[in-house]
């Protein structure tokens, strides 16, 4: 097991398991049809379109811009500490503000065409709705993970200013 584990890289089960999600994948091809995953009539609509083309821009685009926003908070966070030597975390805020913000994002980047009112007249006569919800409800949803996000990092820093 460990010469095996050492050449492969992970235990036997992963590559047992990597060999079913393969095989599964296969199936739903095979059963689906390859016309699913790529429209003949339509490129641009294909399903193996859509994949490559979200790689190029996560890889390319938004995984710089993110770390960027990642080392300029770290970097901010170190400037305030700089700045105040004799304070010393023993808490790192870092992800207390990390975890809400991709929370916030990642909802922004779901409900963007709702967010901007894309389809809303499709939208308003498939479901009798507006779009205009979305928006508030975003950004209280975005307060409501900051808010949260802000109690837990109190309570954490005040439980380990206690005394044992």
């Amino acid at each position: 097991m460990k010469t095996f584990a050492r050449f492969y890289g992970a235990h036997p089960l992963h590559l047992l398991a990597m060999g079913f999600a393969f095989a599964l994948m296969g199936y739903v091809v095979y059963v689906a049809g390859i016309q699913t995953f790529w429209n003949r009539d339509v490129w641009w609509q294909s399903i193996a379109v859509w994949f490559a083309g979200a790689v190029v821009v996560h890889d390319l685009v938004l995984f710089p811009l993110y770390s960027l926003a990642d080392r300029s908070l770290s970097a901010g966070l170190n400037a305030v500490r700089g700045r105040a030597p004799n304070i010393r975390l023993r808490i790192s805020p870092l992800n207390y503000v990390r975890i809400p913000l991709m929370g916030t994002a990642l909802t922004f980047a779901l409900f963007f065409p709702g967010i901007i009112e894309q389809g809303s007249d499709t939208f308003t006569t498939a479901t009798g709705l507006t779009q205009e919800p979305y928006l508030g409800r975003w950004l209280v949803l975005t307060a409501c993970l900051f808010g949260a996000s802000a109690v837990v990092y109190a309570v954490r820093l005040a439980s380990s200013r206690r005394p044992s």
